[in-house]
């Protein structure tokens, strides 16, 4: 990528940063559209979290494969296919009138969202080569990923409530289209480090953990659709079992494999990717379960259920932008890490006692703040952890692995959390309880289940060595606020 005027890279990174807030613009606004969703297009309780699965599914089966083509390719070739399906699937999605149609879009905007965010951060690595250039720029693309978050709630919960949840989707398509455009005339149109597909792509590898995922959410979320057949939901966990050992056997095996298993040497990477896993697992499942709690107990329109969310994404932007280095680098990053963890798990567990008859400003809010705190601090310390560990050369590799572990870890919580809500809140209503309260009872064992799987990750980061003091921390790279 040749050098370009200052003028014409701020705008080639606003076109990549505009990429980057669709998608997290479409994660948060139709999180508070979902219960309209479900009334609208019929889709059971559990069932409701293939609108958020689907997406997450293809993103993290494909991201590797994405990465990929971007090497063989050119990245903005693979940068450009990506957003222009991203914004063609918004568009069927927002047009689509049946639950099929929509889970359709869904999973090709995964793919769409895959292919371009898989080459945005090498993008802009290359526009700005230089250290100072680069961390305003890196700046700049956190800011919009936690920004996003906040803007991202606000509009869903407005035109849910004005308009209808088709505009969740239908706003993608007017950015798309300017990025598009923009796209054509700023960034470069050849990439010199490209090779082209005679070097190969492992597609056997990605169609394995594709699938392999996508069988394995299914026999979760089928565990609580009450016409579910055991003989069927151990079937497909099996089959999904033996394809993700089918993709590990294929990766030792490959000659250029999606992910090379080499990387896992390191206990540091393991751990702390674990850690990632686990901690955005609980973090998805949480904004999913909160969204239902606020409007299907609480009462909450769609409107002020954005709004309500706003405590947690603005204290991840500002934690994570404003005290996260800093205190990494006196205290270490295992410190940090633990006392972001510690914070989550209060938040999540005192959740899981909120009452029916609840006060937003004493029950949620403040709850919503201590895990926006806990979230800033703990994600850039993870995601720091997880690089810090790796060979220059194989930096991409390591980049790759935290992106899919972190999305792989929203698939499967908000496919666990969900389906042990919609069960529980089954087996409450079976009872005789009222349905509000039987409805908290799901939520509140969904918040309690959440809080487990960040105690666990407070567990495995005590397997993470302790990091120097008053060392510089790393940029970590940034990513989705789950809130």
């Amino acid at each position: 990528m040749t050098p370009q005027p200052s003028r014409s890279r701020g705008l080639a990174l606003a076109v990549l940063c505009a990429m980057q807030l669709m998608i997290i613009l479409d994660g948060s606004v139709v999180t508070v559209a979902l219960p309209t969703m479900q009334r609208e297009l019929g889709f059971s309780p559990a069932g409701l979290a293939w609108v958020m699965n689907t997406y997450l599914i293809a993103f993290a089966g494909l991201l590797l494969l994405a990465g990929r083509l971007g090497d063989l390719l050119g990245q903005t070739r693979v940068f450009v296919v990506g957003l222009a399906t991203f914004t063609a699937a918004s568009l069927a999605c927002g047009v689509s009138g049946s639950a099929g149609l929509l889970l359709a879009g869904r999973f090709v905007q995964g793919f769409g969202g895959a292919l371009a965010s898989a080459v945005i951060l090498g993008m802009i690595v290359r526009l700005y080569p230089e250290p100072a250039g680069q961390a305003k720029a890196m700046g700049g693309y956190s800011f919009v990923s936690a920004g996003g978050a906040s803007i991202g709630l606000i509009v869903g919960g407005s035109i849910t409530q004005l308009a209808s949840w088709h505009w969740a989707f239908l706003i993608n398509v007017p950015i798309g289209l300017v990025a598009l455009l923009f796209s054509k005339r700023l960034l470069p149109a050849g990439d010199s480090s490209s090779t082209g597909l005679g070097r190969g792509a492992d597609y056997l590898g990605a169609a394995l953990v594709t699938v392999g995922l996508s069988l394995g959410i299914y026999a979760i979320v089928r565990t609580a659709e009450p016409t579910a057949g055991r003989v069927e939901t151990l079937g497909a966990a099996a089959v999904a079992l033996a394809l993700l050992v089918g993709f590990v056997v294929r990766q030792a095996r490959a000659a250029r494999p999606l992910l090379a298993l080499r990387i896992f040497r390191s206990r540091l990477v393991s751990a702390a990717n674990l850690v990632v896993m686990l901690l955005v697992a609980a973090g998805f499942g949480f904004q999913f379960l909160t969204a239902l709690y606020l409007q299907r107990v609480l009462g909450f329109d769609s409107l002020s259920t954005g709004l309500a969310f706003l405590p947690a994404p603005v204290l991840i932007g500002a934690v994570s932008l404003l005290l996260s280095a800093r205190l990494t680098a006196r205290f270490g990053g295992r410190t940090v890490l633990v006392a972001g963890l510690v914070a989550v798990a209060a938040g999540l567990a005192l959740l899981g006692r909120a009452p029916v008859q609840g006060s937003y400003a004493v029950d949620v809010m403040p709850l919503l703040a201590l895990l926006g705190a806990g979230m800033g601090l703990a994600i850039p310390a993870a995601i720091m952890l997880a690089m810090s560990d790796t060979d220059p050369a194989d930096a991409g590799l390591a980049s790759g692995l935290n992106n899919t572990a972190q999305q792989v870890g929203a698939a499967i919580g908000i496919a666990t959390l969900a389906t042990l809500a919609a069960a529980r809140t089954g087996a409450s209503a079976a009872g005789a309880t009222p349905t509000a309260a039987a409805l908290r009872d799901g939520y509140s064992l969904g918040f309690l289940a959440a809080a487990g799987l960040v105690l666990v990750a407070i567990t495995v980061s005590f397997a993470l060595p302790a990091a120097r003091r008053n060392t510089p921390a790393p940029s970590p790279e940034p990513t989705p606020c789950p809130a």
